[in-house]
């Protein structure tokens, strides 16, 4: 059982150093990808194509070894979605998708570019703002691991532009496969659950109580819990087939 971890925008792979860390103590291989114009590759452009492509290739490369798990937050939970309910089917065989229940198209993307450049134009490029919030949030171990790859604050409004283009309102009726959503409770991109419940009325949807958008870091041990629960299913369907 592999699993691949996507991350959201700005951020990096190491976001997800809290799961990683849990998945190797318990036994599971995990992959986290780093999208282009982010962490590691932060010199490239930001383009749709090549960041699916990237997920492709890490899914691809993970399931020459056995079942794939598939988990993507805020961008990387929308990527995951559109990656996994492509016309064709690539090799997924679960998949959690955390803080992404919301529509990246109309005026909802349009407020959020608009308050993304409000941020960038503040002294220090808002990156006091962004350390107080997650210090008011964040739990002291894991703090530090969101801006551990940098902030790809140069490459934000371009990838925002970019997921536009994504079709998640068809993709997703065409998933197959076990699927989670999970938000937490004050999460702002929830607005368009009840849509994504419609869609896939075989998935189910967690809620964190107290806890905003950045889940996974916010209550990392409930997150990884629901990665247990994924691996679970995943494994026992694939033993079954």
């Amino acid at each position: 059982m592999q699993t691949v971890l996507v991350h959201g925008i700005r951020t990096s792979a190491t976001m997800w150093r809290s799961q990683v860390a849990y998945l190797e103590e318990t036994g599971h291989p995990v992959s986290a990808v780093d999208l282009p114009g982010h962490g590691s590759r932060m010199d490239e452009d930001f383009t749709l194509h090549e960041a699916l492509h990237t997920i492709d290739a890490a899914v691809r490369q993970a399931a020459a070894k056995g079942p794939v798990l598939l988990a993507g937050h805020s961008m990387g939970g929308l990527l995951s979605l559109a990656y996994t309910g492509g016309a064709e089917r690539p090799p997924v065989d679960g998949l959690v998708a955390a803080a992404c229940t919301s529509l990246p198209q109309g005026a909802g993307l349009r407020a959020y570019r608009l308050f993304a450049r409000a941020v960038d134009s503040l002294p220090d490029r808002g990156m006091w703002l962004t350390q107080r919030m997650l210090a008011a949030t964040i739990p002291l171990e894991n703090r530090a691991d969101f801006a551990a790859g940098g902030y790809a604050l140069d490459m934000q409004d371009t990838a925002l532009q970019s997921l536009a283009a994504l079709d998640v309102a068809a993709a997703v009726p065409r998933i197959d496969v076990p699927l989670w959503f999970v938000n937490g409770q004050y999460d702002q991109l929830r607005m368009n659950e009840a849509l994504f419940r419609r869609l896939a009325p075989q998935a189910e949807l967690i809620i964190v109580p107290r806890t905003t958008h950045l889940v996974t870091a916010m209550r990392p041990r409930v997150f990884n819990a629901v990665l247990a629960l994924a691996i679970a299913t995943v494994t026992e369907r694939a033993s079954s087939s």
